[in-house]
């Protein structure tokens, strides 16, 4: 178990094996997400690094024009009495 101790600003600096495991070098950032008392540390990762994450071999991808089509045809369907 790694640890280390806050200053009296609040501060604190990640060890060296949590900096690794992350892969966390210099001026790269981070993320807590606090859950049920418990405080997760998440490398913080751009909006480039996150293209196709979501990706499957079975799905092609769609345009804007596709994805704002498919948002309006359900909005109507939900507008809709009855629905």
């Amino acid at each position: 178990m790694q640890e280390s101790t806050v200053t009296v600003k609040g501060q604190t600096t990640l060890p060296r094996d949590v900096r690794a495991a992350l892969g966390l070098s210099s001026g790269d950032r981070v993320r807590y997400v606090i859950l049920d008392g418990e405080v997760r540390i998440l490398k913080a990762r751009s909006v480039k690094e996150l293209r196709g994450v979501l990706a499957r071999a079975d799905q092609r991808p769609v345009s804007l024009d596709q994805m704002d089509e498919a948002i309006g045809s359900a909005a109507s369907e939900r507008a809709k009495p009855g629905a």
